[in-house]
């Protein structure tokens, strides 16, 4: 009976991810070294980055270490001074260098490595690259940012591929609104065939090795690319062969300021919420794979390590509180972070101190980290649900061509108010609204199914354009089957009058909006609401940028969303939190709406923000508050149980007196970085050593059957023995 009675123990004592459906690659990172003792952080996977002559090598020393090995390499830049000077194929091709009107480069880090304009022998260029990476024993391919800035097209390279394309002769992209929207369907158009050439090369050689070789796309999303005026083929990657993405969505794209009831101000929360929903938005119309890049700094060196920690917990937050994602890029460049050179100022520069003092990540921000990396292994749950959270099944609905009416002559709303305008209204007010992606109504895995996940959608065409006329007849089909559409355009965007399907052939039509509005039998001047088959459309026209100039445009867009709701018996609800659940984890943002009442929470929780691993008791999330929470009443009482850790937890065992296990981490600069562990057990310990040594007394702390250890760190395993 003692024997069966341990085996159960030692099920029981399992690390929650020992007890859930996990993949080997659900946790990534990415790095251009090869294995430290100082990155030895909690993945199983590594993305390796650069296919130069030291690749080899790197993937080695990883490979060494128990890590499988991906390799991730630059797209639209890279250390590809070889293609340039025309080592590859004897022609030099600097004319590929992306260019401004002025004639000035575009350069990402210096001459030779500027940003392309992605010709046929690039796209071979890369994949020869590739080939290195895959013979090298590559288990996946990432290619990485796929960019033509919106201020280019006047490379000499660019102006031959625009008469290879459109079989005419250059226009200057700035000439007029056509020229521009043509432009840049050009951009989009030569990366998509440059990242189709990879896959497609990456395909054949797994077919001859007998392998299969997934490729994936880091990208950041739609909506930050159209802010930063970038065009990428996004979407339509998934089209030509992409196996899924990596959401490259960090402090640095989030903090990019956005105005809302006439105040233009950082929302990094908000912002993350909207980037990650809407590149989960197209893998999920797919059924593609993907991953939430969650980077703990970002690329800017100049802000504190306080601003890097509350901003990481804000698009961390943001990231788990999308229930259909538990894939991870824990961080990327873990050098910058946790290596000797990763000095950030110890405040925030201020005009009394511009420069203050450098100083390296402190150790409580370190062991939260290494906290947060352990909990993310564990968040695919069964169980996830909303604790708090308004009206769902709402959408904004977004295409690829946001990308396209960004810079002269006569650019969109620089601050995407087309986009924020609709979006933050309802999420402001806890409704977690979800970009929609045009294309995916009319292409993908199932594009009537994928409608079928809204109950109502937002739409503009200022700032947009629709791709196809097959997405008014998908959307007519919707509405007609109960969906309620809120239409808000006053029809005086520039680029209608681009050239393309609703003013070409046999169409002669002023803006798309009229093509839309016919589908749907409606006259194209039917403002308010409209009973289309057993849904509705409602119509204003006005300009969502402009609203978000005005303190009650917010108040006004929420008004007509839950006009359109009553009128389709959605049930309108608002909160002044979003709280999810995900099995053990309760993930938490109070939301800053004025005069918000705290959410309570009725319990005893985890911090898992806390380096200590505080218990909290009924804590109550406020206005602004981030959190992540470990509700240890989730796991049966009486047995013991590793409930959280900043470290690698490996080899459990239990008996009935008794728990073993070993930890690893990054390994501690000062005996002060500390490895914080805590358990659930049914009795007091009596007894508990590390790597065989007696833990001293003060770093042992038992209450309310839960035990927190605290002990150096170390990235050699140390084996844990707890009596009790």
């Amino acid at each position: 009976m003692r024997f069966v009675a341990a085996l159960l123990l030692s099920a029981a004592a399992l690390p929650l991810a020992a007890q859930t459906t996990t993949s080997p690659d659900d946790l990534i990172f990415q790095t251009n070294q090869g294995w430290s003792a100082r990155v030895n952080v909690e993945a199983q996977m590594v993305m390796v980055y650069g296919i130069d002559a030291t690749m080899p090598e790197r993937i080695r020393s990883w490979r060494d270490h128990g890590y499988r090995v991906a390799v991730m390499t630059g797209v639209a830049w890279g250390p590809y001074g070889d293609y340039l000077r025309g080592d590859f194929d004897g022609k030099e091709h600097w004319n590929e260098t992306q260019q401004e009107k002025s004639g000035k480069l575009i350069l990402h880090t210096g001459r030779e490595v500027p940003y392309i304009s992605p010709s046929e022998s690039y796209g071979r260029y890369l994949s020869e690259g590739v080939k290195r990476a895959l013979d090298a024993g590559a288990e996946a391919i990432y290619l990485e940012e796929p960019e033509f800035w919106a201020r280019a097209g006047w490379s000499e390279a660019f102006k031959e591929e625009w008469q290879s394309y459109y079989h005419e002769p250059w226009q200057t992209p700035d000439s007029s609104p056509d020229a521009q929207y043509r432009a840049s369907k050009l951009k989009y158009f030569l990366y998509r065939r440059a990242l189709a050439q990879v896959f497609d090369f990456v395909k054949q050689w797994s077919q001859q090795h007998g392998k299969s070789i997934p490729c994936y796309v880091a990208t950041h999303s739609l909506i930050n690319y159209a802010q930063w005026q970038i065009v990428s083929p996004e979407s339509s990657l998934l089209q030509v062969g992409a196996d899924g993405f990596i959401a490259q969505v960090w402090t640095g794209t989030s903090r990019t300021p956005n105005y809302y009831q006439g105040v233009l101000k950082e929302r990094t929360f908000e912002t993350a919420f909207l980037e990650y929903g809407a590149l989960q938005n197209i893998a999920q119309s797919s059924g593609k794979r993907i991953w939430y890049l969650n980077d703990p700094i970002e690329d800017n060196p100049n802000h504190s390590w306080t601003d890097y920690r509350s901003n990481w917990e804000s698009t961390l937050v943001a990231s788990l509180l999308q229930p259909h994602v538990s894939s991870y890029e824990i961080l990327p460049w873990p050098d910058r972070i946790f290596g000797q050179k990763g000095l950030r100022p110890i405040t925030e520069p201020t005009a009394a101190n511009p420069k203050p003092d450098r100083v390296a990540i402190s150790p409580a921000y370190e062991t939260e980290l290494q906290t947060v990396f352990h909990a993310l292994r564990e968040m695919n749950q069964p169980d996830t649900h909303w604790q708090s959270a308004g009206t769902q099944g709402l959408g904004v609905l977004v295409s690829d061509t946001m990308m396209f009416q960004r810079t002269q002559p006569q650019p969109s709303d620089p601050d995407l108010g087309r986009f924020y305008g609709l979006a933050l209204p309802p999420l402001m007010h806890g409704i977690p609204v979800e970009p929609v992606q045009i294309e995916s109504t009319y292409e993908g895995k199932d594009p009537a199914d994928f409608l079928r996940n809204y109950k109502l959608l937002l739409l503009t065409y200022e700032g947009q354009k629709p791709p196809s006329a097959r997405f008014h007849q998908a959307i007519a089909a919707w509405v007609k089957a109960g969906g309620a559409l809120v239409v808000v355009d006053d029809d005086k965007d520039p680029y209608h009058y681009a050239h393309d399907w609703w003013n070409s052939g046999a169409q002669h039509l002023a803006t798309p909006r009229v093509d839309l509005f016919h589908q749907l039998g409606l006259s194209p001047d039917a403002e308010g609401l409209h009973r289309v088959g057993r849904g509705v459309v409602l119509y204003t026209a006005k300009s969502p940028a402009a609203l978000t100039r005005d303190k009650t445009g917010a108040d006004s867009i929420r008004q007509l969303t839950k006009k359109a709701a009553d009128s389709i018996h959605l049930p309108w609800k608002e909160t002044n939190s979003l709280v999810l659940r995900r099995g053990p984890f309760v993930v938490a943002a109070g939301l800053d709406a004025e005069s918000a009442k705290p959410f309570a929470l009725h319990g005893t929780f985890i911090n898992l923000f806390d380096p200590h691993l505080a218990v909290l008791r009924n804590p109550a999330i406020k206005p602004g508050d981030r959190a992540l929470l470990l509700d240890p009443k989730f796991f049966a009482s009486g047995r013991p149980h590793i409930l959280a850790a900043s470290a690698k937890i490996t080899d459990v065992s239990a008996t009935a007196d008794s728990i073993t296990f070993s930890t690893s981490s990054i390994e501690g600069r000062s005996p002060a970085d500390l490895t914080a562990v805590r358990l659930l057990l049914p009795k007091a310990p009596t007894s508990v050593t590390v790597a065989g040594q007696p833990l001293q007394p003060d770093a042992i702390h038992y209450a309310d059957g839960m035990l927190l250890l605290e002990f150096p760190a170390h990235a050699d395993a140390q084996r844990i023995l707890v009596s009790f």
